[in-house]
């Protein structure tokens, strides 16, 4: 199946081509980038180069910034595409000589961190560069292989397995299951071992279980310190690192600077449902599970993330507590509008709490379920 799903960002990307910018294109291993780009360069219909970044020969080939360098590299090419593109020493340099010397140059450069190639082209790229994430595949992007039955009828299978690509193709649950497992072990904390001095790897994925198990909750840090003996400096590198390797993602809390609102706190959600449970080496069925409500409320925050981020639509997250204990799962920001949410699994019935109706009494309220999910996703 993962060959028929058209990626969102396909056409986005399409579009941009031509238009002398440098694309920067994230997201984890295993997700698909390569696949978008052999998609797009199949259907740019212009002569392209692509080129792997961690292959020591094309790092030797762009260590020499000169023109003229470039020039023999790029011939005829007018779309350059460096996958993996963070491994390469400087590559904000490179890419900046590269955009501003050939005028009708395109550049698509991928990465699954965002250690360096964000960092090393924030500033030298201002202005010439355009930024997309590529998430594990949308339900907005499946929409168009599934009926309403079928969206409903695999659901189950969403909160557990997840949506990498690859899930797509495998028959069976066990092979779900190994599949993801070695996904964790193998490739998601590669680039943070690559890059980054961790002295002892077990605690990440020690860490990664402590926030599986908090999804929804609010994180103290200091707790995960004394559980992991480290420092809480440490900790919060560490969440740091996860984050630009795009596992979890950090929400902190609204406030309208009222006293009563907690705005010091932090949750985190991951990325995929299917990486949450193979952390936590948990892929049974709902039924047998008693966490159903953690896997609703971190996949409906997840694939919304996924929709506002494909139509760039530049919104915030937020949750939403007082400091007695009102509290509401998601606050979506934008322009200087809110609306609020709530995700339930069940039918439970929640009216909108007090506090925040008094000081918000114009603010939209839904309790996203199992009934109306799809019209908050797509």
């Amino acid at each position: 199946m993962q060959s028929q799903i058209s990626r969102y960002l396909k056409s986005t990307i399409l579009n941009k081509i031509g238009k002398n910018k440098v694309i920067l294109l994230f997201g984890t291993r295993r997700v698909g980038k390569t696949w978008l780009i052999e998609q797009i360069t199949a259907e740019a219909n212009i002569e392209h180069l692509l080129l792997n970044g961690e292959d020591q020969d094309v790092q030797i080939l762009l260590t020499t910034r000169t023109v003229a360098n470039y020039s023999r590299i790029l011939g005829n090419a007018k779309l350059l595409v460096i996958d993996e593109a963070q491994v390469i020493p400087e590559i904000g340099k490179i890419l900046k000589l590269l955009i501003d010397s050939f005028k009708d140059l395109t550049i698509i450069a991928s990465g699954s961190s965002a250690f360096d190639l964000s960092n090393q082209t924030g500033e030298p790229l201002t202005g010439r560069s355009l930024t997309y994430y590529l998430y594990p595949i949308a339900q907005m992007e499946l929409a168009q292989y599934e009926n309403g039955l079928q969206t409903l009828q695999n659901l189950e299978e969403r909160l557990i397995f997840g949506a990498y690509p690859e899930i797509f193709q495998l028959e069976t649950l066990t092979e779900k299951s190994q599949y993801l497992t070695e996904l964790v072990k193998s490739y998601l904390l590669k680039d943070i071992l690559m890059y980054e001095t961790i002295q002892n790897s077990n605690k990440l994925l020690e860490l990664l279980k402590l926030i599986a198990f908090q999804v929804g909750s609010e994180v103290s840090i200091d707790e995960i310190s004394r559980s992991l003996g480290i420092s809480k400096n440490t900790v919060d590198r560490y969440l740091d690192l996860l984050s630009k390797v795009f596992i979890i993602y950090k929400v902190g809390g609204y406030s309208n600077n009222l006293r009563k609102e907690v705005t010091k706190s932090s949750k985190w959600y991951f990325y995929d449902n299917g990486i949450r449970n193979a952390i936590i080496n948990d892929f049974r069925l709902l039924a047998l599970r008693n966490d159903q409500g953690i896997l609703w409320e971190n996949y409906g925050f997840s694939e919304r993330i996924k929709k506002m981020s494909y139509q760039q639509q530049g919104v915030q997250h937020y949750f939403w507590r007082t400091y007695d204990q009102q509290e509401l799962d998601m606050i979506e920001a934008k322009n200087g509008e809110i609306l609020a949410v709530d995700f339930k699994w069940g039918n439970q019935k929640k009216k909108i709490p007090g506090f925040f109706a008094k000081n918000y009494p114009d603010v939209p309220f839904s309790i996203i379920n199992k009934e109306n999910y799809l019209d908050f996703i797509l």
